[in-house]
C-alpha cells in the first residue's frame, strides 16, 4: 500500500489515496500504520474518497483507530496531499468532513503549496453541542476538581470537542497526566474531549500545548488552536481578531470575526513517501 507522511505544526499523519485503495478497513489500518514501533508512526491517518456534496471527502482516524470528525492540522496536510497528487487540481476547493464542508484556499509559490487556509466555520459554545454535561448557557471558566486540585475549564465545539485551561506558566501542570484524566471525564464529556493548556503572551501571541482525544500528547492541534483563540477572545484575554498560536511543533494563524467564524492558516510538509506492507 502506497502512502505519504506529512506534518503540520508537528502533527504528523499518514495519507492514503482512498480512490486507489477502496477496500481498506480504515480503523484497523490506522492503528497499524500509526504505531510508532511496528508501523510508520503518526498521530493519525487520512484517506480520500468521492463526495456528492464537495470536491472530495476526507476520512480521519486517530492513532488508536477511533474516527475523528475533523482535524485542523490534518486537513491542511490532506489538502496538500490531494493537490500534489493531482486528485483535486484546483487552488480553491471544498472538502467534506464528518464536521461539515470545509473550504480550502491554497497559496502557491513556484507552483508548490506554501500555505493552506481553511474556513473552519463557526465555533459552537453551546454545552449540548460539545457535548458537555454542565447545565449552563456556556462552559466558560467552570471550576472542576481533577486529581484533588481545582481547575477552571472552558469548552467549545470546533468540529470536535475542545477544552481549554489558561495558565500563567506551565510549571506545576503535568499536561500528559491532566490531559488524559480530563479527556476521559465522561461524566462531564460523554464523547470525551481534547484538552489544551494555553498561556496568553499578548493580543497577538498565545502558547498552546495539547493533549488530543484518541492520540495523546501531540506537538500541535489545528482545531485546538482555533478553539483556544476563540475562548481567549471570548474571555477578554485578547482584544484583536488575529492571533499566532505557538504550538510545540510550529505556528498556526487564526483569524476570527465577531460571530466567531474561524479562518485558520498554516503550512504543511511532506516528510516521505513509501509502501507499507499490510
Amino acid at each position: 500500500m502506497r502512502f505519504s507522511k506529512l506534518q503540520a505544526a508537528g502533527n504528523d499523519f499518514i495519507l492514503i489515496n482512498g480512490l486507489e485503495y477502496r477496500e481498506l478497513e480504515l480503523s484497523s489500518t490506522a492503528k497499524k500504520v500509526c504505531d510508532r514501533h511496528f508501523g510508520i508512526g503518526a498521530d493519525g491517518m487520512m484517506t480520500c474518497e468521492e463526495s456528492k456534496v464537495a470536491d472530495i471527502k476526507m476520512n480521519y482516524y486517530n492513532s488508536d483507530g477511533s474516527r475523528g470528525e475533523m482535524c485542523g492540522n490534518g486537513i491542511r496536510c490532506f489538502s496538500k496531499f490531494i493537490y500534489d497528487n493531482g486528485i483535486v487540481k484546483k487552488e480553491q476547493f471544498s472538502v467534506e468532513t464528518d464536521a461539515g464542508i470545509k473550504y480550502i484556499n491554497l497559496t502557491l509559490e513556484n507552483g508548490k503549496v506554501k500555505y493552506i487556509s481553511v474556513d473552519m466555520g463557526k465555533v459552537d459554545f453551546r454545552p449540548e453541542a460539545i457535548p458537555c454535561n454542565i447545565a449552563k448557557e456556556h462552559v466558560l471558566e467552570e471550576r472542576v476538581e481533577v486529581e484533588g486540585r481545582e481547575l477552571e475549564i472552558s469548552s467549545v465545539l470546533m468540529g470536535v470537542p475542545h477544552t481549554v485551561i489558561l495558565v500563567d506558566d506551565y510549571k506545576g501542570y503535568d499536561i500528559d497526566k491532566l490531559g488524559k484524566i480530563i479527556e476521559y471525564r465522561t461524566d462531564i464529556f460523554p464523547k470525551k474531549t481534547n484538552v489544551n493548556f494555553i498561556q496568553v503572551i499578548d493580543d497577538e501571541n498565545i502558547i498552546i500545548k495539547t493533549w488530543e482525544r484518541g492520540a495523546g500528547r501531540t506537538l500541535g492541534c489545528g482545531t485546538g488552536c482555533c478553539s483556544a483563540a476563540a475562548i481567549a477572545h471570548r474571555l477578554g484575554k485578547i482584544n484583536g481578531n488575529k492571533v499566532k498560536m505557538i504550538t510545540e511543533g510550529g505556528e498556526v494563524f487564526v483569524e476570527l470575526d465577531s460571530n466567531y467564524n474561524i479562518l485558520m492558516k498554516g503550512s504543511a510538509e511532506t516528510i516521505c513517501t513509501g509502501e507499507f506492507l499490510l
